[in-house]
């Protein structure tokens, strides 16, 4: 695919997906910053702010498959991955495949589930297969798990642990609608009609072709040293129990080529690791003060305080 259209090709997909979800373009040009990147979303928001919608938007424009599981504090792991299951006429176990055999997954409420259940998505999001029996069953490819989560101040909620926090490359939170793009939702057609009519921008196959030029994008030496002093402010300030791990600082780099694929451009400038930066950060910190997660706000605050080599 010639930069031009991969360029015409985006724009169509953004354009595609912001009709959908109105009033959200940062957020939405993160999500397939995401995908991009070979990552995978959390967006932790109130329920009913469009989270189920965005997704079901993306695996559409991108024509992917799609499974949705609702995460309820009763969820087997099996009912993730799948089970394998006695055919007396074969006289063997069959496995039967779960909805995680999809190229977009949405794991939604995952919060909502225990640990053991939330535990099956990591072989998954980071090896990009399972095992069961033993044996190894690769997932599809490309594969992105796209998560929600309700606030945890929320009745009925079990926190994600760090190291499943860290599987996601990014978090995000939607809000809610301003007034203007509120009123259009009022009086425009059903979302879930809307839903029902789009047809694919993008096949995976133009999709993975996108993946393999954002991981082509130049990176100078100079902008290394602005990521990895990011990176190291957050290990040596003081103000976090724990700084970004190293797959976090790849995530970083992988996030901010994927930016300047979707601005056109074929080198990473540092408002590109600006713009992905709290995404990517925030989700991973907790603070020495009150070991609370930090805000949107401090993952600001550590771009002001750290500068542009």
């Amino acid at each position: 695919m010639a930069d031009a259209e991969s360029t015409r090709r985006i724009g169509a997909t953004l354009a595609q997906l912001n009709r959908i979800v109105l009033g959200k373009e940062p957020e939405i040009r993160l999500c397939l910053a995401c995908l991009l990147a070979r990552g995978h979303l959390l967006i932790e928001d109130l329920p009913g702010v469009g989270k189920t919608t965005l997704a079901h938007a993306i695996a559409q424009s991108l024509g992917l498959s799609y499974q949705r599981i609702q995460f309820t504090s009763d969820l087997l792991p099996a009912d993730v991955i799948g089970v394998s299951i006695f055919d007396r006429a074969g006289n063997r176990f069959e496995f039967q495949r779960g909805p995680i055999f999809a190229q977009l997954v949405l794991a939604d409420e995952v919060n909502r589930a225990t640990p053991k259940a939330q535990s099956a998505l990591l072989e998954a999001m980071e090896e990009h297969q399972v095992t069961v029996d033993g044996r190894r069953y690769p997932l599809p490819e490309p594969f992105f798990v796209l998560a929600t989560q309700n606030p945890s101040e929320q009745v009925g909620t079990f926190p994600l642990p760090e190291s499943q926090l860290d599987r996601f490359l990014m978090r995000i939170e939607l809000g809610y609608p301003d007034t203007q793009h509120e009123r259009e939702l009022l009086l425009g057609q059903d979302r879930r009609m809307l839903l029902a009519g789009l047809d694919a921008v993008l096949a995976p196959a133009d999709l993975a072709r996108l993946q393999t030029q954002a991981a082509g994008i130049h990176v100078a030496p100079a902008l290394l040293d602005y990521l990895q002093a990011l990176v190291n402010y957050t290990r040596r300030s003081g103000r976090f129990h724990a700084g970004l791990s190293p797959r976090a600082a790849i995530g970083l780099l992988r996030a901010s080529q994927s930016w300047a694929l979707l601005e056109g451009r074929r080198s990473v400038l540092p408002e590109d690791v600006q713009h992905v930066f709290p995404a990517i950060a925030v989700h991973r910190l907790r603070s020495t003060q009150d070991a609370a997660r930090v805000s949107a706000a401090i993952g600001r605050q550590i771009i002001e305080d750290v500068p542009i080599p």
